[in-house]
């Protein structure tokens, strides 16, 4: 029994002769005749009445009808749906990230989402290292990292250039300071993240190789509070630019360039390399890399200006 059978049995119900249903359909009477006497073999049962020229439904018959025409109508839904899904008007798309690399994502997402409001965006939060497995598992389309996984099975897209910023507040010592280099840093209580990092792991190693203490004194759990931490007036921080904007824009933190700290970080938006993306994902994929392939020519008109 396939959806072309019942489609011939529904119309020979509704127009009550082969014949008619046989013009209605642009087919011959004797092919009408076969499909339904073929959909009556595979069944075991007769679907009408044959003493009857009106094409009455048997006991049979009556019953198939109701699950003829749900069955029909859900292949309408499904078509329509599909449709839907190209066209963007649903969908859904679930994204791994972190505390920090979801702040990266913050404007790919208001972007996506004035384009295309109707698909439904989750973010999950993972661990960072934790991220390329449930790309790989399939618990999520994309993942956002701060590094390279170096995984054959993942592709990765460059979406977001950002480094790390080095800030105290207002009354620090050093506010005024157009730039200082690190020796000056030797004696300063930092505040760090207490989840370690590739990029923590370079700060330590930069202090190092220039023979220069590091004191983290104090480690918190999440970007927020370290700001709001050094913003009471208490040490000073290494964090990403894009983490301290608003506190720097409202003079709440004062930014000071150090000259052996130039880190450069990269946001990477990760999939799998075989994997059939949905609408939605290639259309997030596609705003993700307008917006790098935007925010790098600022980059780049800053840096040369």
């Amino acid at each position: 029994m396939d959806l072309a059978q019942l489609e011939v049995f529904l119309a020979v119900a509704r127009e009550g002769r082969f014949s008619r249903a046989a013009e209605k359909l642009y087919r011959t009477q004797s092919a009408v005749s076969q499909t339904i006497r073929k959909l009556e073999d595979e069944l075991g049962e007769p679907l009408f009445d044959r003493t009857s020229r009106e094409g009455v439904l048997t006991d049979a018959g009556r019953v198939l009808h109701d699950y003829a025409e749900k069955l029909l109508n859900l292949r309408t839904d499904a078509q329509e749906a599909l449709v839907e899904l190209r066209e963007l008007r649903s969908g859904k798309l679930v994204i791994a990230a972190n505390e920090l690399t979801v702040l990266y994502l913050l404007p790919i997402l208001a972007e996506f989402r004035r384009l295309h409001p109707m698909i439904k965006v989750t973010v999950q939060r993972a661990l960072g290292s934790r991220v390329p497995d449930d790309v790989l598992r399939h618990n999520v389309e994309f993942g956002l990292l701060t590094y390279d996984p170096d995984e054959p099975l993942l592709h990765s897209v460059v979406i977001y250039l950002d480094e790390l910023a080095f800030v105290v507040p207002p009354s620090h010592p050093l506010a005024s300071a157009k730039q200082v280099g690190i020796s000056h840093l030797g004696a300063e209580s930092f505040v760090a993240h207490i989840v370690p990092s590739p990029y923590r792991e370079k700060v330590i190693q930069t202090f190092r190789r220039h023979k220069t203490p590091l004191h983290m004194d104090v480690e918190l759990p999440t970007l927020q509070a370290i700001k709001s931490y050094i913003v009471m007036g208490n040490g000073v921080a290494l964090v990403p630019e894009i983490a301290v904007e608003g506190e720097l824009a409202r003079g709440e933190l004062v930014r000071i360039p150090v000259r052996e700290l130039l880190l450069h970080r990269k946001l990477r938006l990760i999939y799998r390399k075989q994997a059939s993306l949905s609408h939605a994902a290639r259309a997030f994929l596609t705003v993700a890399e307008a917006t790098a392939a935007e925010r790098k020519g600022r980059y780049r008109f800053q840096a040369e200006h």
